[in-house]
């Protein structure tokens, strides 16, 4: 039976385009697909890749793991939880940990703990939950709603309700809506999925006082901008702003499906025993990984380095466009950045997507007018000349190509 892309369409359901590229390896920051034909990854499994692929501390932590033991339901805890919880408290805001399997679910309990925790404190009325057009949480039905995006959201039916979207970095459109009934307000400190878009200091900063003024919690989407991937541990640190709330994922595994919800010990008490679970979440082989990972991430080398290739990227992108005219702007913070598409380039990202993979480079996009790039954190510097200079012969591709 030939494993290729046709058979994707014969056995899957079709919710996912996937390229006709099938990787079957990977080291470091590189991927080889079934032709034994390599890549330069920039795209990380979408902001997840943060220390590349099949890194030896990683490697190590899951087979020493799965030599031990993998399942146990939350029926026990476990020792990697239990250390694992204890670093991230250590190193956050935060007092308490819960563990999830995704970003999704992350953000799906901080939702229902901001809920519950609304209810047990004012009454049924503080229910409203704000959040921001272009934002992106989630695919459940509830994170789903709370992102602002309807073309995701819609089709399903009757949604959940009281919940309001506003304008992201506007801070007059937030305090339009809030008012007493307003129990929280989820934000993205930088918008992934909305087109790399960072939220202004000054605008976090009033959204934190809002929150403050009408007794609702600030929850932080961290889910791509956390661990390590614009520079420091999470995003938060260089905002000058401290939520009620955090959601972690992607990076969190460094590949391996995981996912958690930060908090502080008083918020945390009204998810009592039995108000809230996940089956797989917390499980050993989960947190061990991400253990090794945070390990490897939460240091000063690790996130210097961020800063450092950040603007080795920004250089080589504004030396190409330069050249060619293709970005009206590069924005992002350390390495979730994206190059913005200029007026003659509008809804055609996609286009330099299949042009780097024709170049043998894997980037990804932020919308149709954005390209997007969430490399490995700790990417050897010749990794990013050489996916540069791939990136060069693909924006050259699609320049000539729209030149006819």
């Amino acid at each position: 039976m030939p494993v290729n892309r046709a058979l994707f369409d014969e056995v899957m359901v079709p919710n996912y385009n996937p390229a006709a590229i099938i990787p079957v390896k990977g080291k470091g920051s590189r991927v080889w697909d079934q032709e034994d034909r390599e890549f330069v990854d920039f795209a990380g499994g979408i902001a997840v890749s943060c220390l590349g692929h099949c890194h030896p501390a990683m490697v190590n932590a899951l087979t020493e793991q799965a030599n031990k033991l993998w399942h146990l339901s939350n029926v026990m805890t476990n020792e990697p939880a239990l250390r694992l919880a204890k670093k991230l408290t250590d190193a956050t805001f935060a007092d308490r940990v819960y563990f999830a399997n995704s970003g999704a679910e992350a953000n799906e309990a901080a939702l229902k703990l901001a809920r519950r925790w609304a209810l047990d404190h004012f009454g049924e009325e503080k229910n409203q939950i704000i959040a921001f057009h272009k934002g992106f949480h989630g695919r459940t039905f509830f994170t789903v709603t709370v992102g602002g995006q309807a073309a995701y959201s819609d089709g399903f039916g009757p949604k959940p309700g009281a919940i309001e979207h506003v304008t992201f970095n506007d801070l007059s459109s937030l305090e339009a809506v809030m008012s007493d009934k307003t129990c929280a307000v989820m934000i993205e400190p930088l918008q992934g999925e909305g087109g790399v878009v960072p939220g202004e200091r000054e605008f976090l900063k009033g959204v934190r006082e809002l929150c403050d003024r009408y007794n609702a919690l600030l929850i932080f989407d961290e889910v791509q901008t956390g661990f390590g991937r614009t520079g420091s541990l999470y995003a938060y640190e260089q905002t000058g702003v401290t939520p009620d709330i955090l959601s972690s994922a992607k990076a969190l595994g460094g590949g391996f499906p995981i996912g958690a919800m930060l908090t502080t010990a008083k918020i945390a008490e009204h998810l009592k025993v039995g108000t809230h679970g996940s089956t797989y979440g917390g499980n050993p082989l989960g947190c061990a990984v991400a253990e090794a990972v945070m390990d490897v991430v939460n240091t000063d080398e690790v996130l210097q380095g961020v800063k450092k290739r950040e603007q080795l990227f920004k250089d080589a992108l504004h030396a190409i466009n330069d050249k060619h005219n293709v970005f009206a702007e590069v924005r992002g913070q350390g390495l979730l950045l994206g190059a913005a598409l200029n007026e003659n380039y509008q809804g055609k990202a996609r286009d330099f997507l299949v042009a780097a993979a024709e170049e043998g480079l894997m980037v990804l996009v932020a919308g149709l007018d954005v390209v997007r790039f969430t490399p490995s954190l700790i990417i050897p510097e010749a990794d990013i000349s050489e996916g540069m200079a791939r990136f060069e012969r693909a924006v050259e591709r699609v320049v000539r190509a729209q030149q006819g």
